[in-house]
């Protein structure tokens, strides 16, 4: 193989030698050594057949065959009977038919299923007879047109059989759907060039069978080490791991420095023993309990690893992603930490990192982020290069069996053909069939950076799980599963059978890995035992930090002034939208100091300042450009022209990356890439931002199972930023919370920060803490919308220049606070309506106080500001949310802890809307009543002993 992988092979006197070879894997790939096979497979091509017959209409098609006859040297009996050219002519459209046919709909009648389990229906387009075509045809001679079996002219049974045994044997080829011609006619060649059969070295049949040996291995010592344990075995579908080595091996031979692969339970625990190299004693002490867990930690099914193998083309780094048993959601995760990892190689093309990701085959048709997963895959923000799409096929998904309540469609995998994806359905029982598939799936990625997928048809040998007794709902599929074979034993068998193994030599192979696995050693050869640390992501600088570390924001006012000025300025001769441009104007006034500076230019100005220092920034979501309320405007439109400027991109030449998309409208999936990436790029800022708030619950399951815990349960730091539009408008009861309760209720350990900031110097200083202090935890901001055009809610330069995020904020008009009487403490929007009602009333008995951060909760920094007021006699919690949401329920504990401090005979009272189920009006008069009247319990006179 070295030889392939030089150059000089092809130069010089050898350069004829090595012409003459490609002309014959053209012909005939199996013509070839494997080795020359295996590289010509791999090389780019150019194909000619794209402009072949299939794709001409019938009556071009019928000249031409008239041509054709016409060349032909005709007996005196054939030029007497034109009506039997005509016949013949009539005939050969026909033939092109039944090839079409065949590439459509062969699959159909492949043999996919290793149980036999379903029944197919015939197929009447693969007939003879439905192309006016008879057995007495099958000796006529046609040309063979686009069809790639090595000659121009076969006999109709030539061509019937290659077709059959290319596309209906163990393998059901998908591909039609594809719009783009080139990539249809690659699949083509490389399937009929070798009837989806090549011929492998007695070596290569070897490899495949000593990888069935070791998925089979272990399944069977764990199987009677802990019989009944959960551990959602591979039995059944053992091909997998053959599978997987291959495409290790093969994406290793192209370049790529890191695999990322994400997977659900059934069989991630034979992938991490033989596929990672995960050493089996460690698995062996999960499974007796003796493994220690720093924190929560997860089930052993759940947990990720990495390691390092070597490959033909040098040493990949693998990574398995973590992952909860809502099964599809690591899909769009896996995406993420892929695109960081490429972003981070300046990568563009998806060259250095491939995702792989097996799925469940239910759940794969089930559920709907697969379907986002997929929308996302060739889109600006969110492309990878293709990913290398796995279906491990059970044919029953938990315990439905029956197609028709499993899913509405013919193939589990038919979500697919959405991105005109190819897929490949393969027959489990055939490792040689699969081994083929995996090495298209792996070539038409290198070569078209699209996904691909593999239908993996196989079956699950015990139930559910190792404690379900599968049989109570499936019984005639699992008396079938009883009666079955392994695949290991069947592919033994024949290769015994064909004398390219002994059955000695088998029984040394199996017991060889019996030992192995035995004395606890791990069991991938190719594992690398000093990895290249080049390769992995450096961490270490964000360890072991505690939520007071010191942080400082601060920055140089002329610095902060030429920044703010040079990123509101537009290039020359582009011509703005008029309100764009008044925008622009004013935010120059604010950095020469004539204005004070509004909320969407402090935010800018923070991205502005952490670019300049090197930390780079990703912002998605829906409309972020310009902002789902129209303050960000980060990207400019050239009103005459389809054209854009990101002043962002233009600080100056050696600025960190500035990244800004409007994603699709999803934000299940969108959320989770943003999670995966934030998890693989500790440097700078990654901000999702929800359209409203309210739609994060749209999301709920990356909330819950990766953002709140997955530090504690799998010790995987994130730094993400959750910009969550949240303030009560009148709008209803969908565009009016982000929920905030909710995240509250997550809050434990030290494991997210919830933020509520209301001034413009506020979220500068936050955004700027987030980046520049060494503490990745998840960031969610209650983010404001009335405010951010609101005409109090401005700041100064010198207030973004010289200060710092304020946990707590303290009151800000000028009261005599040995009168103040009543603190009201409160959170967001609601502090300004509580302001202007108090300034209309006169009252400056009343004081008001802010919580910025809402989590951790910052205790000390209360009791500080609280130490101002000496006289208080009451409290109050006052916020637009109802009684049974918001931050009441959450964080009352704290402030009665810190009022307690405070003042023993002082007591916290709530003021706010009444429990609602929903979470606000829906009616404009009945929010305003509401207000009011909150606002005027929050503002009544103190009652003596009220409580």
């Amino acid at each position: 193989m070295e030889l392939l992988r030089r150059s000089s092979h092809i130069a010089g006197g050898n350069a004829t030698y090595v012409e003459d070879l490609y002309e014959s894997y053209l012909l005939d790939p199996n013509g070839v050594p494997e080795q020359w096979r295996e590289y010509f497979d791999k090389l780019p091509r150019v194909d000619s057949a794209s402009a072949q017959l299939q794709d001409i209409p019938h009556s071009t098609i019928r000249a031409h065959f008239a041509q054709i006859s016409k060349m032909r040297v005709r007996t005196e009996a054939t030029v007497a009977h034109d009506s039997q050219a005509t016949d013949y002519e009539r005939k050969q459209v026909k033939v092109v038919q039944l090839v079409s046919a065949y590439r459509q709909r062969g699959h159909q009648k492949a043999n996919l299923d290793p149980l036999n389990l379903q029944q197919r229906e015939p197929v009447p387009d693969l007939d003879l007879s439905f192309h006016q075509l008879s057995a007495a045809d099958r000796d006529t001679v046609f040309q063979t047109g686009s069809m790639y079996i090595g000659k121009s002219d076969a006999t109709l049974g030539e061509i019937v059989d290659a077709l059959e045994r290319t596309y209906c044997h163990t393998i059901g080829a998908e591909f039609m759907h594809i719009v783009d011609t080139e990539q249809r006619h690659w699949i083509m060649q490389r399937m009929e060039s070798v009837r989806s059969a090549p011929q492998y070295s007695d070596e290569i049949r070897k490899q495949l069978l000593r990888r069935l040996i070791k998925a089979e291995g272990l399944e069977k010592s764990l199987a009677s080490k802990y019989p009944g344990t959960k551990r959602f075995g591979l039995e059944g579908g053992e091909s997998l791991i053959p599978m997987l080595s291959e495409m290790v091996q093969r994406i290793g031979f192209y370049g790529a420095k890191e695999i990322v692969i994400g997977m659900a339970h059934r069989g991630r625990l034979n992938v991490l023993v033989n596929i990672f190299g995960k050493n089996p004693s460690e698995l062996f002490a999960e499974f007796e309990g003796r493994a220690v867990y720093e924190k929560s930690g997860d089930v052993k099914y759940h947990q990720g690893f990495s390691s390092n193998v070597m490959t033909p083309g040098g040493e990949v780094h693998l990574a398995l992603a973590f992952n909860p048993s809502h099964l599809e959601i690591v899909s769009p995760v896996v995406e993420g930490s892929v695109r960081a990892r490429q972003d981070r190689r300046n990568d563009p093309l998806g060259d250095t990192v491939v995702p792989i990701v097996i799925h469940g085959d239910a759940s794969f048709a089930g559920q709907g982020v697969v379907m986002e997963t997929f929308q996302m895959s060739q889109t600006r923000a969110y492309k990878t290069g293709g990913t290398l799409h796995v279906v491990l096929n059970n044919q029953v998904g938990f315990t439905t069996s029956d197609r028709q309540d499993a899913r509405s469609t013919e193939y589990c995998t038919d979500v697919a053909k959405m991105v005109q994806a190819p897929i490949l359905h393969v027959n489990a029982d055939d490792p040689e069939a699969v081994h083929f598939v995996t090495q298209l799936a792996v070539d038409f990625r290198n070569s078209f950076k699209r996904d691909v997928v593999i239908d993996l048809v196989c079956y699950r040998r015990r139930g559910h799980n190792e404690a379900d007794e599968p049989s109570v709902t499936q019984p005639l599929m699992y008396e079938l599963i009883r009666k079955q074979r392994t695949t290991r034993d069947l592919y033994a068998a024949k290769l015994i059978e064909q004398g390219v193994i002994t059955a000695e030599e088998d029984e040394y192979l199996m017991s060889g890995y019996r030992e192995s696995l035995d004395r606890g050693e791990p069991l991938v050869s190719g594992l690398v035992s000093e990895p290249n640390q080049s390769l992995f992501v450096d961490w270490t600088p964000y360890l072991g930090h505690d939520w007071t570390l010191p942080c400082d924001t601060s920055m140089d006012l002329q610095t902060l002034q030429t920044l703010a000025h040079d990123t509101n300025v537009a290039p020359e001769n582009f011509p703005l939208q008029r309100q764009v441009s008044k925008i622009l104007e004013d935010r120059r006034k604010m950095a020469a100091g004539a204005m004070s500076l509004n909320w969407g230019a402090a935010e800018t100005l923070a991205y502005a300042t952490l670019l300049q220092a090197g930390y780079p920034v990703r912002i998605t979501g829906q409309d972020v450009g310009r902002g789902t309320f129209s303050h960000r405007h980060a990207v400019l439109h050239h009103q005459k022209e389809a054209s854009r400027y990101i002043p962002l991109q233009h600080i100056s030449e050696d600025q960190a990356s500035f990244v800004i998309y409007d994603s699709l409208l999803s934000e299940e999936a969108v959320l989770a890439f943003e999670y995966g990436y934030a998890t693989t790029s500790p440097t700078g800022l990654v901000i999702w931002e929800a359209q409203f708030g309210d739609f994060a619950n749209g999301a709920q399951v990356v909330i819950d199972q990766f953002i709140t815990s997955g530090e504690h349960k799998w010790s995987r730091l994130c730094g993400l930023t959750m910009l969550l539009p949240h303030g009560y408008e009148g709008q209803g009861p969908e565009h009016s919370s982000a929920r905030l309760e909710r995240f509250l209720q997550l809050c434990a350990e030290h494991n997210i920060q919830v933020c509520v900031p209301s001034t413009p110097a506020q979220v500068y200083h936050m955004l700027r803490r987030q980046a520049i202090r060494p503490l990745r935890k998840p960031l969610v901001v209650m983010s404001p919308k009335s405010l951010l055009r609101h005409k109090e809610a401005i700041s100064s330069l010198e207030d973004l220049a010289n200060g710092h995020f304020h946990n707590v904020m303290d009151e800000t008009d000028e009261l005599d606070k040995s009168g103040v009487q009543r603190i009201i403490l409160c959170s967001g929007k609601v502090y300004y309506d509580l302001r202007a009602a108090r300034r209309e009333r006169g009252l400056e008995h009343i004081a008001i106080l802010r919580l910025e951060q809402l989590y951790p909760f910052p205790e000390a920094e209360l009791l500080e500001v609280l130490g101002g007021y000496p006289n208080i006699v009451e409290s109050v919690w006052c916020q637009e949310e109802p009684q049974n949401q918001g931050a009441w329920y959450s964080s009352q504990h704290h402030m009665r802890r810190v009022m307690h401090a405070h003042r023993e005979d002082v007591y916290l009272r709530y003021v706010g809307r009444e429990p609602s189920a929903a979470p606000a009006a829906g009616y404009m008069a009945l929010h305003l009543a509401q207000q009011e009247q909150f606002i005027n319990d929050a503002l009544a006179p103190v009652v003596s002993g009220q409580r």
